[in-house]
């Protein structure tokens, strides 16, 4: 058995996951999630800022305490669509690397993608029906479809809740037309990256991450937040899209009240409200099931080999 720490470097958040993992499986010990919005702005610069840089590292110095605690011997950092994107993103995960002994490493869409269904399939069985898992991130957005744990398609499209915020939601609360065109990108990206057949394969729909999981919490109304009543929540199709429509009415600072919600994702939840529901209407699926495991469970059990 080893002590694994896993930090998420994300385009909107960025998470550390301390877990023990052995072959039989993961054990959780510690879990936290910090809103940075390392992506702020690289959609129309190309290159991740210097505040944007500075929330992560300062959320690094608070999950150091937590590594250095647990006493983790794998200490891996992963980095994904914001860090991939950026002209200096080298240069970041390089400063990751030797400020915090984090094993750190860019992903690419395709390993990003295998490590979320691994992750989220990780309790499920040899579940003998295809499936899709659904990873709304802040600059991607990976769809993965499979069976019995194994990957059949995948795909890593430019659809984030950040960059699409940033690229389409210029009013406050958004205006319809605004909504209808994140909405109609959103779709037009999906339909042209995954073939018709593939999309009307699966059977069901597993969502990770942090546009789903606030979506569970706010149907849920909790606060605090409480991950073990999220983990499997089922969302319907229509109740996400009575969620985007109440959630798009409000102004930002009211939409940062609404129980359930993490204020620091208000800015950003409408777009992802709106991608979800695209996804869904993409792949012919009327429901979700919201799982709190995600690439941070999949990168904790692949580190029993390397990444």
């Amino acid at each position: 058995m080893s002590r694994v720490a896993v930090v998420d470097i994300g385009t909107n958040s960025t998470r550390l996951l301390l877990a023990e993992v052995s072959d039989a499986g993961l054990n959780e010990l510690e879990r936290e999630s910090i809103v940075t919005r390392l992506g702020e702005g690289v959609d129309a610069t190309g290159r991740l800022g210097e505040e944007p840089q500075a929330r992560v590292f300062a959320a690094l110095d608070h999950y150091a305490e937590a590594i250095e605690r647990h006493g983790a011997d794998v200490r891996t950092a992963v980095m994904t669509s914001a860090v991939r994107d950026a002209s200096n993103g080298a240069e970041f995960a390089a400063a990751v690397r030797e400020r915090y002994g984090l094993e750190g490493k860019t992903l690419s869409g395709d390993e990003e993608a295998r490590l979320t269904f691994l992750g989220a399939t990780a309790a499920r069985g040899d579940d003998p029906d295809a499936l899709l898992v659904i990873d709304i991130g802040g600059g991607s957005t990976e769809l993965v479809v499979g069976a019995r744990g194994e990957v059949e398609f995948y795909v890593s499209t430019q659809v984030g809740v950040v960059r699409h915020t940033e690229r389409h939601l210029h009013s406050d609360p958004p205006a319809a037309d605004e909504l209808a065109a994140l909405a109609a990108d959103a779709r037009s990206v999906i339909e042209a990256e995954v073939p018709a057949d593939v999309r009307a394969r699966p059977a069901g729909a597993v969502a990770v991450a942090g546009t789903a999981t606030s979506c569970a919490s706010i149907d849920l109304e909790l606060d605090p937040y409480d991950p073990a009543r999220v983990e499997g929540h089922r969302l319907s199709a229509a109740r996400i899209g009575e969620l985007r429509d109440r959630l798009a009415a409000l102004p930002l600072a009211e939409r940062r009240g609404v129980t359930g919600l993490d204020p620091n994702r208000a800015p950003t939840i409408v777009a992802g409200t709106v991608v979800l529901l695209e996804a869904l209407g993409a792949f012919g699926l009327d429901a979700v099931e919201v799982s709190e495991r995600d690439i941070l469970w999949g990168v904790a059990l692949d580190s029993r080999k390397p990444l």
